[in-house]
């Protein structure tokens, strides 16, 4: 009777053991968890597919293999009525990145020299700087939009009035007008001569770095890249001949002929997403400026550093690893914001797709393929920014 009561104790003093481990109970919540999640996925699956079946819409993606039959007045790739729906959800896709980008780069020099300038000690550069972010960060992005585009855009002057800007490009209600580049024979020698100065310079600032931390002496690297990347594909340009030409706009009576156009639903979709995500990354730069220990800036003054270069070789590179995990949410945010495109007309990947979904009626494939595009750039984008900061991120020895 005594070893049978003990076993039972053993027994008992086991499964509260069980029952107070924090891996074993945090193992049975997560099971919970996921078998909760995937029950209600199923249900909402089984209960779309069943309503749709009642409502007689067919369900499945072979409507992407049909004949559009409608125009997108901007692409990036060639594109017309008799394109399937497929191409035009990829146009619709690459405007979407390609506005995204541009705007990412812009926004983020900006938002750099604007951040900087808060904190500089003229007091009017300050105080301009400070009006810019609290008047754009406090407007919402689609007002921004039409700010540009009804705003600025719109009010310019028809063709015949075209404002003559430097280097052959005008500027009107129209858009922007520019001179193309035709590429000719050999020309392609001019892009391998760029990738070869890039690669070039990349290996140049492996060696620079590795040569600052052996010797201390630092390399010009950015005077040699420049001339890397800018003289080696000029030099090509004129040993090869020459090879590119340009078509340049001609002002007529009532149009413009030649060059290449940039319509002013871009124009106003990537200024507002620029400028108005500026404002958020100005002050993710100053925070993060501000977030460097005062110490370093009077060490920096100490070993006769000027201001500018105190900021650029001392505050700056440590302030990076402050400012990069909020920056990675801004550029996030910029890149769904560009789905308000479709309120000025901008072929997005949300005009498109609106359109699809007006034709085919195919409301639930539409939207699916609207949130996989989206968490996907969105997820990669994350996966990126996560990268870099760890590349910037103190290693611990």
């Amino acid at each position: 009777m005594a070893d049978q009561s003990t076993v039972t104790g053993k027994r008992q003093e086991t499964q509260v053991s069980l029952l107070n481990n924090p891996k074993i109970r945090g193992l049975f919540y997560q099971a919970v968890v996921f078998i909760s999640v995937f029950s209600l996925v199923y249900w909402i699956i089984g209960n779309t597919a069943a309503n749709l079946q009642r409502l007689n819409i067919a369900s499945g993606y072979d409507f992407l293999r049909s004949r559009a039959g409608f125009d997108v007045s901007q692409t990036l790739i060639s594109y017309d009525a008799d394109s399937n729906y497929a191409r035009a959800f990829l146009v619709g896709l690459l405007n979407t990145l390609y506005v995204a980008i541009l705007g990412i780069i812009t926004a983020s020099i900006i938002g750099f020299l604007v951040g900087i300038g808060r904190l500089s000690g003229n007091w009017l550069i300050a105080k301009i700087c400070t009006i810019y972010v609290e008047i754009f960060r406090n407007i919402p992005p689609l007002l921004v939009i039409f700010f540009w585009y009804f705003g600025v855009l719109s009010v310019l002057p028809e063709v015949r009035g075209s404002y003559a800007l430097p280097f052959d490009t005008y500027l009107n209600k129209r858009g922007f007008f520019f001179p193309s580049m035709i590429w000719e024979e050999k020309s392609w020698l001019i892009l391998v001569s760029l990738i070869v100065a890039i690669i070039a310079a990349f290996i140049i600032h492996r060696w620079a770095k590795l040569r600052q931390v052996k010797t201390g002496q630092i390399f010009p690297f950015w005077r040699v890249a420049f001339a890397l990347i800018v003289g080696l594909p000029v030099l090509t340009f004129f040993i090869t001949g020459m090879p590119v030409s340009f078509d340049v706009p001609k002002l007529g009576a009532f149009n413009l002929s030649g060059g290449s156009q940039v319509k002013p639903e871009f124009l106003a979709l990537y200024l507002a997403l620029s400028f108005y995500t500026a404002s958020f990354i100005a002050e993710t730069v100053r925070g993060g400026i501000k977030g460097v220990n005062k110490g370093q800036s009077e060490a920096a003054a100490a070993l006769g550093l000027r201001r500018a270069q105190a900021m650029r070789f001392v505050v700056v590179p440590q302030a990076m690893r402050i400012i990069i995990p909020p920056l990675s949410s801004q550029y996030l945010n910029l890149t769904k914001n560009s789905s308000l495109a479709i309120a000025i007309g901008y072929p997005d990947l949300m005009a498109v797709g609106g359109t699809v979904l007006n034709q085919t009626g195919q409301a639930v494939e539409v939207v699916a393929i609207w949130m996989v595009v989206y968490l996907g750039i969105s997820l990669i984008t994350s996966g990126f920014m996560n990268w870099f900061n760890a590349k910037m991120a103190l290693v611990e020895r």
